[in-house]
């Protein structure tokens, strides 16, 4: 397991233990399995985005919150080679946090989706937060509960309710996309 996974499993056990919870007390509340969530914890696997949101939501954090944390950025000016990256082992997904601190209620991301690649989102993710895509390359289809919105380069999105979301490439080329985040 590499630095970043090994930082990520500590984090993820301290925030459960901060709150006194057990490992099934979050599998109950996030509905990630428990041994999902034991294997995490001991940086036996590595998470995929969407059971990182149902873990960050269940903590009643954003994604970017949760690996700002593991990654211990929080300063006012990030430079480039600061910025924490990570890569969804499941579907090659890259995500680059531009921007957060806890002293600002705003976030940046940048993602980089591969071809082919869908990255299911549950609603419990957006409880505390609101977000609209820019998508700067590519095609990107985002499903936000029952409606389906094609967004072509230049185009935003902004997410409305909660509901179960998906970010999915249908092309054949990898599609670059900006989240700015606003905590509630």
């Amino acid at each position: 397991m590499d630095g970043t996974s090994a930082r990520l499993a500590s984090t993820l056990k301290a925030e459960r233990e901060a709150r006194g919870w057990s490992q099934a007390d979050l599998a109950t509340r996030s509905g990630v399995s428990k041994a999902m969530i034991s294997k995490v914890e001991r940086a036996e696997a590595s998470p995929t985005a969407a059971i990182l949101l149902r873990l960050a939501a269940a903590f009643e954090l954003t994604l970017a919150t949760l690996l700002m944390r593991t990654e211990a950025q929080a300063g006012r000016h990030v430079p480039a080679a600061e910025q924490p990256v990570w890569r969804d082992p499941e579907t090659g997904y890259v995500r680059r946090q531009l921007f957060a601190s806890p002293s600002s209620p705003v976030e940046l991301v940048r993602v980089e989706l591969p071809a082919r690649a869908r990255v299911p989102v549950p609603a419990a993710s957006y409880t505390f937060i609101r977000q609209v895509v820019w998508l700067l390359e590519g095609r990107l289809v985002i499903e936000d509960g029952a409606e389906r919105h094609a967004l072509a380069a230049g185009d935003t999105y902004a997410f409305g309710e909660p509901a179960d979301a998906a970010f999915v490439n249908e092309g054949r080329a990898p599609c670059v996309y900006l989240v700015a985040v606003s905590r509630r």
